[in-house]
């Protein structure tokens, strides 16, 4: 079994395994990404961080591309989805 980490997703505790994207995390959480400018709920759509939809405020940096950083314990995590 993998080590398990805890980071924070819009104030929601959540665990992950060590080396998981903060997409995934955003992804357990339940959290989308952001919204479309019709509200529609947006997520990772390449994975690989060509597209920015993935974009989330990572330890207060914004626009950071959540499926190109690692989780690190006690990261917080913020999206305005």
């Amino acid at each position: 079994m993998s080590e398990q980490i805890a980071v924070s997703v819009n104030g929601t505790r959540v665990t992950v395994a060590a080396g998981s994207s903060v997409a995934v995390a955003m992804m357990i959480a339940g959290a989308s990404c952001r919204t479309s400018v019709s509200g529609e709920p947006r997520g990772p759509l390449c994975g690989i961080g060509i597209c920015y939809e993935c974009r989330a405020e990572v330890d207060g940096v914004a626009h950071r591309r959540s499926c190109q950083v690692a989780c690190t314990t006690g990261m917080d995590i913020r999206t305005d989805g």
